[in-house]
Parts: C-alpha cells; sequence; structure tokens
C-alpha cells in the first residue's frame, strides 16, 4: 500500500509539472502564431484549465514532501506527547476541512454534469470535464492528509516533517527564509 500511495502522490506532481509545461507550449504558440498570422483557438480557455489543474494536481505531492505551507512555530518547540498531541490535532482538522472540500468539490462537479453546463469560453466542451481536474486534486490531497493522520496515529513522524529533517541535514534552509 506505501508503494502505491508514494507512486500516486509522485503521479500526481508529474500531472501538474505536465500541466505547467503545456501552459508553457501553449502560450508560445500563441506568442508564434501571432508573429505568423495563426490563431490558436481555446488557448486561453485552455490554459485556464490547466492552471487550475496544476494547482490541484500538486496539492498532494507538496504536502507529502513539507512544501505546502505550515505553520509549525508552534508544533515544532513542542517535544514528545505534546508535539504527537499537536500533530493530531492539527490534521484531524485538517482532514476534516479537506473532506468537506472533497464532498463540495465532488457535489460541484456532479451538479454541472447533471444539468449539462458548457465552458463559457471558446470551446464547447460540458464543464464537468476539466473540473473532474479540481476533483482528483483535493482527492489525492485527502488521501495524502489521511496518509499522514495513520502515520502519526502509529507514533511514526509525518512525511513532510522527515522531508523538513533531511533538507536542514543536507544544508538547506531555504523554506526558513
Amino acid at each position: 500500500m506505501r508503494r502505491f500511495l508514494d507512486r500516486l502522490y509522485s503521479w500526481s506532481g508529474v500531472l501538474a509539472a505536465l500541466c505547467v509545461f503545456a501552459i508553457f507550449a501553449l502560450m508560445l504558440a500563441q506568442a508564434f502564431g501571432r508573429e505568423l498570422g495563426i490563431l490558436v483557438r481555446g488557448a486561453d480557455d485552455i490554459v485556464a484549465w490547466l492552471c487550475a489543474a496544476s494547482a490541484f494536481f500538486a496539492l498532494g505531492h507538496t504536502f507529502r514532501h513539507g512544501e505546502l505551507v505550515r505553520v509549525g512555530l508552534v508544533v515544532n518547540r513542542l517535544g514528545g506527547r505534546a508535539r504527537w498531541i499537536a500533530e493530531l490535532f492539527a490534521l484531524g482538522i485538517t482532514s476534516a476541512f479537506v473532506a468537506y472540500m472533497l464532498w463540495s468539490v465532488g457535489r460541484f462537479v456532479y451538479e454541472s454534469w447533471k444539468l449539462n453546463e458548457v465552458a463559457q469560453g471558446l470551446i464547447k466542451v460540458p464543464i464537468w470535464i476539466p473540473q473532474l481536474t479540481f476533483l482528483a486534486g483535493v482527492g489525492i490531497l485527502f488521501v495524502a492528509v489521511l496518509d499522514e493522520l495513520v502515520l502519526v496515529l502509529k507514533k511514526q513522524k509525518p512525511a513532510y516533517q522527515v522531508a523538513e529533517e533531511e533538507r536542514r541535514a543536507s544544508g538547506d534552509f531555504s523554506e526558513t527564509v
């Protein structure tokens, strides 16, 4: 199971990176097309969808690698049982909020599908199709938060703490700048 979850987080990071690359490619195509008198129809719509997809696909990956913004001022000063309780509390609250977000996003996408809502831009596509990336990204984040919660319940260090310690051990203090 650990291998599957780690691959899920890695692939979501890869998908986020591919979305950013696709944005780059589309914007270059638009720039060169403009010089050659060629119109790249719907590129703005696609870039907008790719921006959202890249942001949400990256959430689970960045959370697991300790790159998502966390306020560790209090938790990092605690030790032993107090830190364990604080981590459980923080991950419990986070999982509740992300669960609610997942439910809301799922309902939002379902309503778009049910109402046959179509994108309002140049490309007439059912809007639930690009919205699925939103749902998938939040779903992966939810799995990542639950994964960390289970690790902390087992009294293991959460992956984001391990990643932070590895960065500091290697001399990378960039997150404290």
